[in-house]
């Protein structure tokens, strides 16, 4: 595989320069990970496990105080390359409204390419490129304020594809969004994936976890599982352990395995549920 970003026993801490003396609290504790390129990524932790600071590691808005990470063999430690890297890796953050900066959607998509000094014509390509990408051409003449957070999200998104990222890291970007938009982002993020961009999803819902490619589960700033979302979900007692919970269909398989039925103790999604469950009422 293609090996895109590496992580090599990077370490990360917050002072706190508030306290006498100033505290150091360390967030990222010796962590090493590989991302190949066009990987889908998930990102699990309880709050405080560190899965947000690694996220901002990704693009150089932190840096490690030991360790190194590396975006296509670019140190994010070298000034030279934050440039390079914050084109190479783009950001999405957990609420739209901190990246919307214009009362248009189209002035918003435009407003980075504007800043870099991006010719009009391909500003406007790739605006329009951008927005039909994440289902929103059609909104493009409206206002940002006016649209839902799910339709918010996807033009943020849409900011961020305008840049040609060939990564897109996304630190919980459907918590601030009911089911119906959590869907719509999810869409957005597996049509992307199918396009070739990377995506690295840190979020706290083990659904959109298990539709991705890999599931890396954080605890105390450390990496404890790296697997497929099948053979992490499985470990039920040990996310559970660490404040975590698995995807509700493979805690029903679970419970239902429990009282005797004969099912995969790997089920991660409703679909996968009915087939095994269509299959012993056969064979009943």
């Amino acid at each position: 595989m293609d090996k895109f970003i590496e992580i090599k026993g990077a370490t990360f801490s917050y002072v706190d320069e508030y306290d006498d003396p100033p505290t150091k609290n360390t967030v990222i504790k010796n962590v090493s990970l590989d991302i190949d390129r066009g990987e889908f990524v998930a990102v699990l932790g309880h709050n405080g496990s560190g899965k947000s600071t690694l996220a901002k590691l990704l693009n150089a808005i932190n840096l490690p105080e030991s360790g190194d990470v590396l975006i296509e063999g670019m140190n994010t430690k070298d000034e030279s390359r934050l440039y390079d890297i914050r084109k190479t890796v783009g950001m999405v953050f957990q609420n739209p409204d901190n990246q919307i900066v214009a009362t248009v959607v189209e002035e918003d998509v435009a407003f980075a390419l504007e800043n870099i000094g991006v010719e009009p014509s391909e500003i406007r390509r790739r605006v329009d490129e951008a927005l039909k990408t994440v289902g929103m051409y059609d909104y493009r003449e409206h206002a940002p304020h006016k649209l839902s957070g799910g339709q918010k999200q996807r033009i943020a998104i849409a900011g961020v594809l305008a840049m040609k990222p060939e990564c897109i890291v996304m630190d919980e970007p459907t918590a601030m969004l009911d089911p119906i938009g959590r869907r719509e982002i999810m869409s957005t993020i597996k049509e992307l994936n199918a396009s070739g961009v990377t995506i690295v999803l840190i979020t706290h819902y083990m659904e959109e976890a298990a539709q991705a490619g890999r599931v890396v589960v954080m605890n105390d700033g450390e990496v404890i599982a790296d697997d497929t979302p099948k053979r992490v979900f499985s470990q039920a007692e040990m996310l559970k352990g660490v404040g975590l919970d698995v995807p509700d269909v493979t805690d029903l398989t679970h419970a239902l395995i429990k009282e005797g039925l004969k099912l995969p103790d790997d089920i991660i999604s409703e679909d996968e549920c009915v087939d095994e469950l269509y299959k012993l009422l056969k064979k009943g």
